[in-house]
């Protein structure tokens, strides 16, 4: 395979990071779904695969991008494994919005699981023996626009948390942005 189509492949895997991440700031800003602690955590461990993604996008494929990307699905597929377990007990209640009639955290571990699979047929497949970016070989006007679509992505999931959290915890069952609340109160 050559540097090019491993970067297209790459840059896919991103967009698809971005793609749920989406989603999921959709229901939050559209629907007014604040994510829980849990929530939050599985929309870092895709932005931690999505930045394995980005590296193969910018900087070639390389193992260790690979790695990353696979320990931050290992990561979210625990955390959204726990979620599943806290609302699988008869009478405890799903949390939050469904889509195609499953859970985020659900629709989150079938994701992860599918992640994982992708980057292991990549590991398999892309030809990570060059290192680094060839000279006048870059990501692409499409590798570039994924790879701005996933810092704004990243960016907007960041201040929302902010503005949920602040500098404390976050709370179990969100209804509010407390943190920009207490802000405006000011």
């Amino acid at each position: 395979m050559t540097l090019r189509h491993a970067r297209t492949l790459n840059a896919l895997g991103l967009l698809g990071c971005c793609a749920i991440l989406l989603v999921a700031f959709g229901y939050q800003i559209l629907r007014g779904e604040l994510p829980c602690p849990l929530c939050l955590l599985q929309r870092a461990a895709f932005a931690a695969s999505g930045l394995g993604f980005a590296l193969s996008v910018r900087f070639g494929p390389r193992p260790s991008h690979y790695g990353l990307a696979i320990l931050g699905a290992l990561m979210g597929a625990a955390i959204a494994a726990r979620q599943v377990a806290l609302h699988v007990v008869p009478g405890t209640g799903g949390y939050g919005a469904t889509l195609f009639g499953l859970h985020f955290y659900t629709l989150a571990l079938i994701a992860f699981a599918a992640l994982i699979g992708a980057v292991a047929v990549l590991l398999l497949i892309a030809d990570t023996g060059q290192h680094g970016s060839r000279a006048g070989e870059d990501a692409g006007i499409f590798g570039t626009a994924c790879l701005l679509l996933f810092v704004g992505v990243i960016l907007a999931n960041a201040v929302s948390t902010a503005a949920e959290c602040g500098t404390g915890l976050c709370p179990d069952d969100p209804t509010r942005y407390e943190a920009l609340d207490a802000w405006l109160k000011r």
